[in-house]
């Protein structure tokens, strides 16, 4: 068989255990656990550090992922630095009604926003823990998944040329729009799907949070939401149009539905300040079977998308990249092959879980906007029962908090 030449800018031979296309969470957890297992990897990304590092995204964390991090040796910078949050707070019918999920349950969430745990697991990962990762790559390419010895190609960006590194094994964690997903046979796929029919403009502001929580209206022009990110950044979510134009929403009038919206008997003003993102989510979930093909795993964003509807994205990437780094483990230094045979299984009963409960809380957050007094009706009596019945309130807070899903 011939030889194939190193990596560019590499003295390393082109073959590595395992290939991971994608430098998130999921892809950057799965390295370090094989990096701290002595296991050679390779990460490819065709972002650049710096992009990664910034782009703005996800910021709640669930504590079981938290302890599935510190575990591991990946927490140390938000254990010291992360927000815990134990409450929030709905708002319908003019009200403020606090729900205090860390009381019913012992548990809390931590706020620690993904580009700075993208930011922590990189560095971890390739200047503390040896990995090998090229960002920038082009055309990234898929090969020979059905054997033994797959492998992957793609376009270095400095020379040009196409390398190709064989692997034992391929994560495919590079998000919803990667290849390794599109490199699924067609014919051997199914990608169950759910369109919700509407759209949150989504807002980073420079503004403090109004409240000490994450903000829930429920109102009759649409959804409101308020995720604090940091002392000086504000997250915030109105509900719009699918494909609605973020042009359409100058500042003044973000504002002005931020405060009809978020409205309630007795709440603080909102602390506005300058927008310095805006952009549209379409509301949609998706669920990729198999997730394993040949020697490609899916994992995160490539195998599954929940809309941000209960913050559930970030977390099932992690748990993830938790099963299918162990699983790559035990195989490779143990020849063992039980977590492999298991993943699938595994990762899809917290998916399920995850995109049920989000499904539910859609109807919570949009039903009275819907325009049909019937679900208008049937949403403010669950949001009520939320506040008057123990055992709902239990229900919804270990959902909330993914305590209930024990896998």
């Amino acid at each position: 068989m011939t030889e194939l030449p190193p990596l560019a800018g590499s003295g390393a031979p082109a073959r590595f255990p395992v290939v991971v296309v994608g430098a998130g969470p999921a892809g950057l957890t799965v390295g370090n656990i094989l990096r701290a297992a002595s296991v050679d990897c390779l990460v490819l990304e065709t972002g650049t550090r710096e992009f990664i590092e910034q782009r703005p995204r996800a910021g709640v964390i669930e504590e079981w992922a938290v302890r599935g991090l510190e575990k591991r040796g990946l927490a140390r910078n938000l254990l010291d630095r992360a927000e815990l949050h134990t409450a929030c707070e709905f708002r319908f019918d003019g009200e403020r009604y606090r729900f205090p999920y860390g009381e019913l349950t012992g548990s809390h969430h931590f706020v620690y926003p993904q580009p700075l745990l993208v930011t922590d697991l990189v560095r971890e990962y390739a200047d503390v823990r040896g990995g090998e990762i090229r960002f920038g790559v082009r055309d990234v390419r898929l090969h020979d998944l059905d054997s033994d010895r797959p492998s992957v190609s793609y376009v270095c960006p400095d020379t040009g040329e196409r390398q190709v590194v064989r692997a034992d094994f391929v994560a495919g964690c590079d998000g919803a729009r990667g290849v390794t997903r599109a490199s699924l046979p067609p014919d051997r796929v199914r990608i169950a799907r759910h369109d919700y029919g509407i759209g949150w403009l989504a807002l980073l502001a420079e503004a403090p949070p109004s409240t000490d929580c994450v903000l829930f209206g429920c109102h009759a022009r649409g959804f409101a939401g308020q995720m604090p990110r940091s002392p000086e950044v504000t997250r915030y979510y109105l509900q719009c149009p699918p494909g609605d134009d973020p042009e359409n929403w100058p500042h003044e009038r973000v504002w002005a539905e931020l405060r009809e919206r978020l409205g309630a008997s007795g709440a603080p003003p909102l602390t506005e300040g300058r927008l310095i993102e805006k952009r549209v989510l379409d509301m949609h979930d998706y669920v990729v079977e198999p997730l394993v093909h040949g020697r490609l795993y899916l994992a995160g964003d490539a195998a599954h998308l929940v809309a941000p509807i209960a913050a559930k994205g970030m977390n099932l990437a992690l748990h993830d990249a938790f099963l299918l780094g162990d699983a790559l483990v035990d195989r490779l230094t143990r020849g063992e092959d039980g977590g492999l045979a298991g993943y699938a299984r595994a990762s899809l009963r917290r998916v399920w879980d995850y995109q049920e409960f989000s499904h539910w809380l859609s109807e919570v957050y949009h039903g009275t906007a819907a325009g049909d007094p019937f679900r208008a009706g049937t949403t403010l009596a669950r949001l009520r029962r939320l506040f008057t019945s123990p055992a709902a309130a239990a229900a919804f807070a270990e959902q909330y908090l993914g305590t209930a899903a024990r896998y």
